[in-house]
């Protein structure tokens, strides 16, 4: 743990100082993330209860909806948890590395800290993923894994040239479609329910979208030796939700497209120059992602992180960027968002407290102390006051760490 870092440097929360206005915080970044964290740690609220006990209710429908992931193509609100948290990594390096070599870092030990951060990702992701295990669950798909699987290509990315890094978008997006497009379309005698899938599913896709279908495309191929290659309790065969270690590629090219907008952001480019920019890209990748989609070129699959999931899901990324950039930095209105600026700010300590152990303690705790049936009088909407409780202590923790300025690094 540490305290925030000094004007021209950068913490792990992603809370940035321009080099360039030694002075000011990108306060819109925070607010950003704080508000991806938020949507993660609220899934306390258990929307989808309320929802089955109040069948007729639209409202309610649509809000479970959105608090959960599609089953296969296209997305909900929740989808853009990873991306937009992944996307941001990439907004914020150009301010990490201008800090970093501003205070005499050599290329060499730049790439040591790195390499070492990395690392730490990707085995916080893995004990993360093994905290209910009998055993170390080696599982690569967690969104902190993930980006530690690609953070050090996307430094050295980011030493490079913008045509360099939009190069090797490029050929990341076009690379990981050839290989999931010449690997061979499950025959007629495939056994789908040793995948894990229907053989009817209903989400499945046809034609030459068949590539991509849950469980039977190259990145599960890959997954059925490399997965087997660590400890396991049983041999694995699949992941129930489809998801795959290879898509660390792909979400790298998602980083990259945030190193891009973190390009524009830290030039010297007028503000509302940036903020058309990024509203300018944001809806031309929106729009290309839709096309590959519409045309059967390719699908937009968050699950496997198709290409062009990729280019979608991040225009949308580039829309909340020019959103929360005007509303917070430009127009300085942002009074309101000091409840997300705190989560945002201490990011790595939120996920960990909505993704490891530390929710279901409180929540058992309020049941222990407020009585087994405290939340039953409130009808179909017990949830929102057990899982708002929940919620609400999960802030005051990230708010007193604030306060005393403590915030968690990696």
């Amino acid at each position: 743990m540490d305290k925030p870092a000094e004007s021209g440097s950068i913490n792990v929360s992603g809370a940035v100082v321009n080099p360039a206005m030694p002075m000011n915080r990108v306060a819109s970044v925070d607010v950003y993330r704080g508000f991806v964290m938020f949507l993660m740690m609220a899934e306390v609220l258990s929307l989808s209860e309320v929802s089955d006990l109040l069948p007729e209710s639209s409202f309610w429908k649509i809000m479970a909806f959105n608090q959960s992931h599609v089953e296969w193509t296209w997305l909900s609100l929740h989808d853009m948890i990873q991306p937009s948290f992944t996307f941001l990594v990439g907004v914020v390096l150009p301010y990490s590395i201008a800090s970093r070599k501003n205070k005499g870092a050599s290329v060499s030990r730049l790439m040591l800290h790195t390499f070492n951060r990395s690392l730490i990702l990707i085995l916080l992701g893995i004990f993360l993923r093994s905290m209910h295990s009998n055993q170390t669950n080696y599982t690569f798909e967690d969104t902190l894994t993930q980006i530690g699987l690609g953070y050090t290509f996307l430094v050295l990315l980011a030493l490079s040239s913008q045509r360099v890094q939009l190069i090797g978008l490029a050929v990341i997006l076009v690379g990981y479609w050839l290989v999931f497009a010449l690997y061979p379309i499950p025959g007629p005698d495939f056994n789908y329910a040793a995948a894990g899938v229907k053989a009817g599913w209903e989400h499945n896709l046809n034609g030459f979208a068949a590539h991509w279908n849950k469980n039977t495309n190259a990145a599960w191929a890959f997954d059925n030796w490399f997965m087997n290659l660590f400890p396991r309790s049983k041999e694995f065969q699949f992941n129930r939700g489809g998801y795959s270690t290879l898509s660390f590629i792909p979400t790298l090219g998602t980083m990259i497209l945030g190193l891009l907008a973190g390009n524009i952001l830290n030039s010297s480019r007028a503000q509302i120059e940036k903020v058309k920019s990024f509203l300018m890209i944001g809806t031309a990748l929106i729009a290309f992602g839709i096309l590959l989609h519409s045309f059967g070129i390719n699908p937009i699959v968050k699950r496997i992180w198709t290409p062009s999931w990729t280019v979608f899901s991040g225009g949308i990324c580039f829309l909340f960027l020019a959103f929360f950039f005007w509303m917070i930095d430009i127009s300085q209105k942002g009074s309101w968002s000091f409840f997300l600026a705190v989560i945002g700010m201490n990011s790595i300590a939120a996920y960990c407290i909505a993704d490891g152990g530390l929710k279901n303690v409180i929540n058992d705790s309020l049941f222990i102390h407020l009585g087994q049936n405290f939340d039953k009088g409130f009808g179909p909407y017990a949830t929102l006051v057990s899982g708002g409780l929940v919620l609400l202590i999960e802030w005051l923790i990230l708010y007193w760490m604030y306060r005393r300025k403590i915030f968690i690094k990696v």
